[in-house]
């Protein structure tokens, strides 16, 4: 058939494998609905859908002081210009942002049925009318334009529509967002308006302040129907990780009412909230059927009491009923207690993140600050070019008569403008702006106002300049808006957090209540003791032990420890990756060794995780930092200065340390003093030795490459470095099991790029220097991995001081064909 197919000429058939076939079309669908439907931007907080109602309402001219209009008008506008999808999920979406009950803050404004929290369906879209709530129209759409935000063509290449709304305001927590994707989904919980501004500015004054801190500003989600969270682990968990259980149940309390002839009291329990998104009408019949299966006990009637000024759910006891009880059935059987699953996954550069809750705000203030720049920049690209005009007529206006002779005398315009040019040193713009001047701008009242708009002009043009270039400044102008939105929107907390062992009893109206125990036994997280060690092995687990574990050699390369200190009274530990990028990891999140095991990578952002990118090095940060300059070095010898300063106020965005080459790589970090000195070693067995000074290696940015650190000749490699005191030997080892000790003396120190010292003779051709490091204790164990794959260890003291010219010892029996491949410096026992 391919043949007739192709003799014909109508077409190609090209063999694919089914299954390579289906992986990249997949890979399509699943990425398109990620992206184009399921997950919300973590700059704006909204889906597609939501961006472009909220769009083609702001062209419809629907802002909170018009009319309302009909959503069917809303509705097709979406779909004819920028979502070409069904109307009825678009209508859904639209319904969703009008509902008190479904958002914390609606962005839309409706007038008619919009359901309700029993779960009725709202009117259809032919009855209903909607337009934009404030906080939409001034914290998402006051500031759109082209020069803030990006547009993009929809769908037919027809219309504009923005990628992005300048939210000012983290519409992603304030309102949250939940979507299932494909292998995927997202479920952010909503949260207090000025909770979130205060931890935004707590977090723009003090980028490096504590996740403890921040968590005392935004305590916990707030959702728009209230209830009561149950202990704050999940809380913590979800903000810290990205993912949370948190516990929600109803708010309730037992009253006293009179039945019967007799007026006699009996105790009801009334529920006048419940968890969010929980259905009112569906937990009344599901505690119903209960009862009719005998799972619940004590109960005599319910009722729904409910009206609009809020809800009421009155369940009255049997005579022999206890409240407390009934509250542990129900709060254990039905949805009056509830896990609310928090997943903080997020779209950042369209691609699906799990963040925490520092990442997220930091990822907003990023994007604040952006908007902010492009507006200021746009404005004042437009005060200088209307300044410019605005000069250009009054040098018309101080030279009228001349002007006004050049205008008499010139044949036609393009001659006067051109004389007006070249007799008045103008630009082309002004020209024309003094051709288009009217004849009333020749009075004394106009040249006033022109010389008041210039100098209102250039009063804007130095206060935007400021902004741009003063960062601080900028940030002020954030804050100030922060602090207007908060106090225009902002209202009470409604969902009350609670730690477990806090919880009270329902509140009664007589005495006699006994207290309920808690349905829920969470565990609390384990201190870390003051004698704990932190170790992190080549596999890259990290726990703590306590008391401190017998050290054993490894039987197995992952299992060499190769980070091994005590906690003491710090509090942070830094990670270096391999593209240079520092990140902080607190003490207080590493497990402890009697737990389960931890990767470190998972203690790490979410975008490192994503890119499943590897760490090179950890340390705890020194004392004196502003002693310490840390030195990196690469696999093509790039080599930089570092002061240590610059890891001061690290947060979870982390810091990039160095500039790297695509085609280059870290491979050395360690500390440095200004006594110090430098040796890089290669394949061929050359030492290059200088200081640690401004002359040879000047402190540098953290933006910088650095300097090239030696030439390397054809066939050789750099293969490590270190950083000594004058005093200190080095041992080198080959790849063939020879290894020495040598004092630095023996090694001329020279100029950073010359070619070095010889420091060792090869007893094989084949044979090949590949590691050098600081000489430990002469009573240590240094472990090395072969290329079949096996640990073996050799004593320091087994190896001799030699000189530059000699062969070394031979430290290691290996096997027939065997190298050492690695030689682990930071797994000496």
């Amino acid at each position: 058939m391919a043949k007739q197919l192709d003799l014909i000429g109508t077409a190609q058939i090209i063999p694919t494998a089914l299954h390579t076939e289906m992986e990249r079309s997949y890979l399509e669908y699943a990425m398109s609905v990620i992206v184009g439907r399921a997950l919300p931007d973590v700059r704006d907080g909204l889906k597609p859908v939501h961006r472009r109602i909220l769009y083609a309402m702001h062209e419809l001219g629907l802002t909170p002081d018009r009319p309302f209009r009909k959503c069917a008008r809303v509705v097709g506008d979406v779909l004819g210009k920028y979502h070409p999808h069904g109307d009825q999920a678009v209508y859904d979406a639209l319904v969703r942002m009008v509902q008190v009950f479904s958002s914390r803050y609606p962005l839309l404004a409706g007038h008619g049925n919009f359901g309700s929290v029993d779960n009725d369906p709202p009117a259809a879209m032919r009855y209903t009318e909607t337009r934009l709530a404030p906080i939409a129209q001034q914290s998402m759409l006051g500031e759109i334009s082209d020069a803030v935000i990006d547009f993009t063509s929809n769908f037919d290449n027809s219309q504009q529509e923005p990628v992005v709304l300048p939210a000012q305001l983290p519409n992603l927590l304030l309102n949250g967002c939940s979507g299932i994707a494909v292998g995927m989904a997202t479920n952010i919980p909503p949260h207090n308006l000025g909770e979130l501004v205060d931890g935004l500015i707590a977090l723009i004054d003090k980028p490096n302040l504590s996740d403890e801190k921040l968590w005392k500003l935004i305590p916990g989600p707030d959702f728009p129907t209230g209830g009561e969270i149950v202990d704050t682990k999940g809380i913590e968990d979800a903000y810290r990780t990205g993912r949370g259980i948190i516990p929600v149940r109803g708010v309730t309390r037992i009253e006293q009412i009179r039945t019967g002839k007799r007026r006699r009291t009996k105790p009801v329990i009334v529920i006048t909230e419940l968890p969010f998104q929980v259905n009112k009408a569906a937990w009344i019949e599901k505690v119903a059927d209960l009862v009719n299966q005998g799972k619940v006990d004590g109960i005599g009637d319910i009722r729904d009491e409910s009206d609009r000024d809020g809800m009421r759910v009155v369940i009255e006891l049997k005579r022999d009923g206890k409240p407390q009880e009934l509250l542990r059935q129900l709060y254990k059987q039905t949805p009056l207690q509830q896990n609310f699953g928090v997943i903080l996954l997020t779209l950042v550069n369209n691609k699906p993140c799990q963040l925490s809750l520092r990442e997220i705000l930091e990822e907003f203030l990023r994007f604040r600050e952006e908007t902010l720049t492009r507006r200021y920049t746009d404005e004042l690209e437009q005060a200088q070019r209307r300044i410019h005009l605005v000069e250009g007529l009054l040098a018309a206006l101080n030279q009228l008569d001349e002007v006004i002779d050049i205008l008499r005398n010139a044949p036609d315009g393009t001659t006067a403008k051109g004389t007006l040019q070249e007799r008045l040193g103008i630009s082309d713009s002004q020209a024309d702006s003094i051709l288009a001047m009217p004849l009333r701008r020749l009075t004394g009242l106009e040249r006033q106002k022109l010389e008041t708009e210039q100098q209102e002009l250039q009063e804007q043009i130095a206060q935007l300049e400021l902004l741009l270039r003063d960062r601080k400044e900028l940030l002020k102008t954030l804050k100030k808006d922060l602090r207007s939105l908060k106090r225009k929107f902002s209202d009470q907390r409604r969902t009350r957090i609670r730690p477990l062992k806090e919880i009270e009893p329902p509140k009664t109206s007589k005495k006699g209540s006994s207290t309920p125990s808690p349905v829920l036994d969470l565990d609390l997280q384990t201190p870390i003791p003051k004698d704990a060690v932190v170790e992190i092995n080549r596999k890259g687990a990290i726990c703590w032990h306590s008391p401190p574990p017998k050290v054993k050699p490894a039987k197995k390369p992952e299992d060499i420890v190769i980070f091994r200190q005590p906690i003491s009274q710090r509090s942070q530990l830094i990670t270096i990756t391999e593209s240079g990028k520092a990140y902080p990891i607190t003490v207080a999140d590493i497990p402890s060794s009697g737990g389960r095991t931890t990767p470190l990578i998972q203690l790490l952002p979410s975008s490192v995780q994503n890119k499943r990118e590897g760490t090179l090095k950890h340390f705890f940060v020194p004392k004196d930092l502003n002693k310490h300059f840390l030195v990196l070095m690469t696999e093509k010898g790039r080599i930089k200065r570092l002061a240590g300063s610059e890891l001061e106020g690290l947060t979870n965005r982390g810091a990039q340390l160095i500039k790297i080459k695509a085609e280059d790589a870290l491979q050395y970090i360690g500390w440095a003093t200004e006594k110090e000195q430098v040796l890089i070693a290669t394949s061929a067995g050359r030492i290059v030795r200088f200081p640690v000074d401004d002359q040879q290696m000047p402190i540098m940015g953290r933006t910088a490459q650095g300097n090239q650190a030696t030439r390397v000749r054809v066939n050789e490699r750099i293969v490590g470095c270190a950083t000594v005191n004058p005093q200190q030997e080095v041992l080198i080892v080959t790849q063939q099991g020879y290894a020495k000790r040598l004092q630095l003396d023996t090694i001329r120190q020279v100029s950073r790029g010359d070619i070095g010292t010889q420091t060792i003779q090869f007893r094989k051709q084949s044979d090949h220097l590949i590691s050098i490091l600081p000489s430990p204790g002469t009573e240590a164990d240094v472990p090395v991995i072969t290329s079949n794959n096996r640990v073996l260890y050799f004593q320091v003291q087994s190896v001799q001081v030699w000189a530059k010219d000699g062969y070394g010892d031979s430290v290691l029996k290996l096997e027939s064909g065997e190298v050492i491949q690695e030689v682990v410096s930071d797994g000496i026992l």
